[in-house]
């Protein structure tokens, strides 16, 4: 589904290129820009800088002077404002209004074809006439006390919650843990364990107690690596060597 951000009459250069980041990270390359300060924004050092790689982003962005002409092949528009206005589309949380809007979808009401997130200035926000033409406004659960987000903070959040409901990315896969180490490995590991402590007068072979049962049960728990079992002769090693140096 075409997924599209719209930045209205965004004033600062870093806000673009912040936008651009969070949408990569969301797997959105759709970014237009009504009226921005700035003509040359997309080039701008700051811009590219608060990109942090997602030049690809930038280099497909456009520049347009009217909302209108950034609105083709959209037919959902979604504003976000901070606080619900009195006449417009009903203001919703954006999970709330997703949550309804995907899982809807059927042969007889489909999907949008295309979804636009329309974005207002800094200092002003949206105007009420652009946010009038909209199907829905979204705004962002904050604390009632500081509700202002930062415009690319506000588009990552957007972007998340969009991209999770339609069905989200899947996590990489994690390092496959180790095999534990065998039996004979981790007695022999003990062994030498046990006559280091003897060497450093931590255990008295007289009177052992049951620290090396203890110590058994300890690393039975811990199920430690054929890698971990060399790391722990080593440090029983250094152990021997250092009790011998004090000889």
């Amino acid at each position: 589904m075409l997924t599209r951000f719209i930045l209205i009459q965004t004033s600062h250069a870093g806000n673009v290129g912040g936008t651009a980041r969070a949408m990569k990270t969301m797997g959105f390359d759709d970014l237009v820009l009504v009226a921005p300060r700035w003509a040359n924004v997309l080039r701008r050092e700051e811009t590219i800088q608060r990109a942090s790689g997602a030049n690809d982003v930038l280099a497909k962005a456009r520049i347009v002077d009217t909302l209108e002409e950034a609105l083709d092949g959209v037919d959902h528009l979604c504003a976000t404002a901070m606080t619900p206005r009195d006449f417009g589309p009903p203001t919703l949380a954006p999970r709330e209004h997703f949550s309804a809007l995907v899982p809807s979808a059927t042969a007889e009401a489909p999907l949008p074809g295309g979804v636009a997130f329309l974005f207002g200035s800094e200092r002003f926000g949206m105007r009420n006439e652009d946010v009038y033409r909209c199907h829905a406004c979204l705004s962002i659960p904050t604390d009632p006390q500081f509700g202002s987000l930062n415009l690319a903070a506000a588009v990552q959040l957007i972007a998340y919650d969009w991209r999770e409901a339609l069905g989200g990315f899947a996590l990489p896969p994690s390092t496959q843990a180790k095999p534990p180490a065998d039996a004979q490995a981790l007695a022999g590991m003990l062994t030498h364990l046990e006559q280091a402590l003897v060497a450093v007068d931590f255990l008295d072979p007289a009177a052992p107690k049951k620290l090396m049962p203890r110590l058994n049960q300890l690393f039975n728990r811990a199920a430690p690596s054929e890698e971990e079992i060399h790391i722990l002769r080593g440090v029983a090693k250094a152990m021997l060597q250092a009790a011998a140096a004090k000889r």
